[in-house]
């Protein structure tokens, strides 16, 4: 019996991804389905569905999921879930009772779908997705400002609002991950790969670090904190889609290698990419990560500053704080496994002192920020795109090379704004 967390919803690992005989026959009925295509994040949602990593889900939400995912972060049936799963589409011809293939930019085929529900979407249907999922608490959701800055600055809520006019409902049958186990040799492992992984090492009790951002000095902090308290740490880096001028998943699993290899004990880290692309919902993107890090094997999700988040949408400690308000086990999720059993584990503002002479956070560092230099990777990739020093205690030399390898190597330049949260202008 493992000793690992059980996954999320109480069913086990539910994986949509078919396997040897039954993959030919599905392959074979879904060239003569009519097509659709899908977007890179509806691909990347097929894939977790696919390998486990979204258990319980087994297709995308009905109207009924999407509400009470957004209102109350429960599905229908009373499963704690913190963002909607949908499949848009314009197309009028598709009808429910149709089964359709779901086809990807690049060509491929992921999956097939008995549609069982086909609602509109309205454009007030998708304003009031972004301002309950989208919106924060920082200067820009406030609500005379959201909407004038959201669709241009936010790349969530810009991607809700183009989607189409109806969302397509129903289960899935997964028949391809991709190219990923090959671009990502070893790195990218399913949630059994990485149960199995941690099983082998007598792990427990175990710590996610989430990435979409080269480890700096205060994520390998984080991670280090992580590892003296529990049994281990799973860096797991999105390998999915970014945004304009964020840096690609194979450079920062490089960069994240070069790390464990000069600055870890190899024994207490696994290196490890997900499939998704960034939605950038701040925290209920970080409930997200807890969600489904609990169908990888993980039950604690480390939390620090801006996490996930975009400009200055979200508080810094607004991640955190939404783990106080959802519903747990005790109130509206009294199914066993319906609740979400995955912790936070909140760390505070981390950067390198000067005065202390290493890294710190502000529950134990009491100099002040002119001591302190502010580490964030947005102001990292600023200060790389634009050729700029890197200050002291910031990198380490190493991955500080083959980031300026990178950008190097880049034709075209991409702009890259300077949020509050990155900054330190609200540090104390």
């Amino acid at each position: 019996m493992s000793n690992l967390v059980a996954p999320h919803g109480g069913k086990g690992l539910v994986c949509c991804l078919l396997e040897g005989a039954e993959l030919d026959a599905e392959i074979k009925k879904a060239a003569g389905l009519k097509t659709l295509d899908i977007s890179d994040r509806a691909k990347g949602d097929l894939i977790m569905m696919g390998i486990g990593g979204f258990s319980p889900l087994n297709g995308f939400m009905k109207k009924a999921d999407w509400a009470g995912v957004c209102e109350k972060f429960l599905m229908a049936d009373g499963t704690f879930w913190p963002i909607p799963i949908t499949l848009d589409t314009n197309d009028e011809d598709v009808k429910v009772g149709d089964e359709i293939a779901l086809k990807a930019k690049d060509g491929v085929v992921y999956a097939t779908m008995k549609v069982e529900e086909k609602y509109e979407m309205t454009e007030a249907d998708k304003k009031w997705e972004c301002e309950l999922v989208y919106k924060g608490q920082g200067e820009d959701s406030a609500d005379d400002k959201f909407w004038a800055v959201a669709m241009e600055d936010h790349p969530g809520v810009q991607m809700v609002m183009a989607q189409g006019k109806y969302n397509l409902a129903g289960p899935v049958k997964v028949l391809s991950e991709g190219d990923y186990a090959k671009r990502f040799p070893g790195v990218y492992l399913t949630p059994k790969q990485i149960r199995a992984e941690m099983e082998k090492r007598g792990w427990s009790n175990v710590a996610a670090l989430q990435l979409r951002n080269p480890m700096h000095r205060s994520h390998e902090y984080l991670a280090k904190i992580a590892v003296e308290v529990c049994d281990g740490v799973v860096i797991h880096s999105l390998i999915g889609n970014l945004k304009p001028g964020d840096i690609p998943g194979d450079v920062r699993i490089e960069c994240i290698q070069i790390l464990i290899d000069n600055y870890f004990v190899p024994e207490n880290v696994i290196n490890a990419g997900y499939p998704l692309d960034m939605r950038y919902a701040g925290p209920r993107e970080g409930l997200i990560h807890a969600t489904f890090r609990q169908n990888y094997g993980i039950n604690n999700m480390l939390i620090g500053r801006d996490h996930a988040g975009v400009g200055d949408f979200y508080g810094l400690f607004e991640a955190q704080e939404i783990f106080k308000k959802i519903p747990y086990a005790t109130e509206a999720c009294p199914e066993p496994g319906k609740a979400l059993l995955c912790k936070n584990m909140n760390i505070d503002w981390t950067f390198y002192c000067y005065k202390c002479d290493g890294m710190a956070s502000m529950r134990t560092c009491p100099h002040t920020k002119e001591d302190r230099v502010i580490l964030s990777g947005t102001k990292l990739r600023k200060a790389l795109s634009e050729g700029a020093e890197v200050v002291d205690h910031f990198g380490r030399e190493e991955v500080l090379t083959r980031l300026r390898a990178y950008y190097a190597s880049l034709t075209e330049k991409v702009e890259v704004k300077m949020q509050k949260a990155a900054s330190g202008q609200d540090m104390k």
